[in-house]
């Protein structure tokens, strides 16, 4: 074959080389060869040792609210029964707006902890978004990636079939009518006979490279119960449109079928992005009306986003066990794919190890495994023409009847080799391997760093919950008390100690000024009238 251009390779990146190291520590299990082996058990232990480790930080996380809780409970109710009178005086002093007193400062620190916190939620929610949309399209490449491949294989089926198809029907129609003309003519004859031979041999070659699977899984047959050769019509589909029947219950078909996986990811990255929007859509609403409940000093408000974060925190901390158990199996994959892809029998079923090895690799230096067979078809099909060609110069000027017949192979015989031709650059190995290699890229690029900043927005999250569920309490109880109002919407005193009202400012009427002032005397009766003038 002539020599290939240069192919596209995939070399594992430095974090999935990184993540790769995490399952390698003494704190769980060595895996054999450090593969990736998800159907053993020891591996799956392997992934759960490592998700349990965000319900240790859960449980953690639980402990520092509860003290934080125990600690404002008990030991603001110890200060203030064994508090003196000036304690006592600088938190009424502080129970309005103002920060002066030793309260003041504390309700003030835990104000902006609040606030803090709740910045950090955002900026979690930030790097989420930016995460699930990274992770959406490294799917979305493997997924078409995939589909592109499925349709590849759909293709050279199609071809196959229709190629044996067609020199089926010539076999058992147009030469065989040939053959009963050109009985009295041996010469001919025998050219007849030569291109039924050959266009078997095609037949046979063709057969055991076609990729058709029957309905019950089986391979695809040559002839039916009746002995005659099945005719399908067939016809090429877009990538999406492409054979991609499941088997029931969702379980792997075997062989592989790309389409079949291209179909699950897609379903399952739908409800997976859903999933992540409706989550980050949910912090980023608890963080805003916690922020709305501080600055309206709204305590049923901040009551009520305190269960929210309550549920939020346990979230983060479950999705951040998900993502380092799917981070560390997506870096063991990626580390080393053609050694899994090989070992597979979900890959290798039905198909020859140096087969997958071909297009995976798609080396210069390696041979197609089609080769000998594809020379061996052509070389027929040129035979079969050159016969044809003999016979259509010689045979029907004397037995003209055979004309139609003979034109009618001849058309099979091109359309054959239209099809043989768009097969040999099929088979080639560059464009399944580089579908392979871009979806390999999708995942292990895209895919694999989406999965990182996914865990960075659960880790920064639950830590900012964890810090919000710390500071709510304190915030909501140092919130003043509303006076009552009254129908007219006027503040009422009936509430407050008679110390605490303020008296209001003196009024004076008409004719208290006109008796106030008839009671002075002045020695200037001008300036009385100016005085009351006023």
């Amino acid at each position: 074959m002539a020599a290939m251009a240069t192919v596209p390779s995939y070399t594992p990146s430095l974090w999935v080389r990184m993540c790769h190291a995490l399952p390698r520590l003494d704190l769980t299990m060595t895996m054999r060869d450090n593969l990736f082996i998800p159907d053993s058990w020891e591996y799956q232990q392997t992934l759960l040792v490592l998700s349990s480790l965000s319900a240790i930080a859960l449980v953690l996380s639980l402990l520092v609210i509860i003290s934080f809780l125990i600690h404002y409970c008990c030991c603001r109710r110890g200060d203030r029964s064994d508090g003196s009178e000036e304690e006592e005086e600088d938190e009424e002093g502080s129970t309005g707006h103002g920060y002066g007193g030793k309260k003041g400062r504390g309700i003030c620190c835990v104000t902006w902890m609040s606030v803090a916190a709740v910045t950090l939620c955002c900026v979690a929610i930030g790097v989420g978004f930016y995460g699930n949309s990274e992770a959406n399209d490294g799917i979305y490449q493997l997924t078409s990636s995939l589909l592109t491949a499925n349709y590849t294989l759909a293709s050279i089926d199609l071809l196959v079939s229709d190629t044996i198809s067609g020199l089926q029907l010539s076999i058992a129609g147009p030469l065989t009518t040939m053959e009963e003309l050109f009985t009295g003519s041996k010469p001919y004859l025998v050219s007849t006979r030569n291109c039924r031979r050959l266009s078997e041999n095609v037949v046979s070659l063709l057969t055991s490279l076609t990729m058709v699977r029957s309905s019950d899984g089986g391979a695809w047959n040559s002839s039916n119960s009746n002995g005659d050769p099945p005719i399908a019509a067939l016809t090429p589909v877009p990538p999406s449109m492409a054979p991609t029947v499941a088997p029931a219950g969702g379980v792997m078909p075997s062989p592989f079928s790309p389409g079949w996986a291209a179909n699950t990811l897609m379903v399952n990255e739908d409800y997976r992005w859903l999933s992540y929007v409706l989550l980050l859509l949910l912090d980023l609403l608890v963080c805003l009306f916690i922020l709305l409940g501080l600055a309206k000093q709204a305590r049923w408000l901040l009551i009520l986003m305190t269960v929210l974060a309550w549920l939020a925190l346990f979230l983060s901390w479950g999705s951040l066990g998900l993502e380092t158990a799917t981070v560390v199996a997506v870096s063991d994959f990626c580390t080393d794919p053609n050694t899994f892809v090989l070992n597979s029998t979900h890959f290798n079923s039905g198909t020859s190890l140096d087969v997958l090895d071909y297009y995976l690799t798609c080396s210069r230096r390696m041979n197609s495994p089609f080769q000998q067979l594809l020379t061996q078809s052509q070389r027929a099909l040129s035979s079969i023409h050159t016969h044809l060609s003999s016979l259509d110069r010689n045979a029907l000027p004397q037995v003209p009847k055979a004309e139609k017949s003979l034109r009618e192979v001849q058309q099979i015989l091109n359309a054959t080799e239209g099809n043989f031709h768009q097969l040999v650059a099929l088979l080639n190995c560059r464009g399944l391997n580089k579908d392979y290699i871009d979806s390999l890229k999708g995942l292990c690029y895209d895919g694999m760093e989406g999965l990182l900043y996914l865990s960075l927005y659960s880790f920064l999250s639950a830590l900012a919950f964890t810090a919000v569920l710390c500071s709510l309490p304190g915030a909501w109880r140092s919130f003043p008390r509303t006076p009552n109002v009254s129908s007219n919407g006027n503040p009422g005193y009936e509430s407050l100690p008679l110390t605490d009202r303020q008296s209001p400012p003196p009024s004076y009427s008409p004719s208290m000024l006109t008796g106030y002032g008839g009671s002075q005397t002045h020695p200037n009766s001008a300036h009385s009238r100016n005085l009351y003038s006023r």
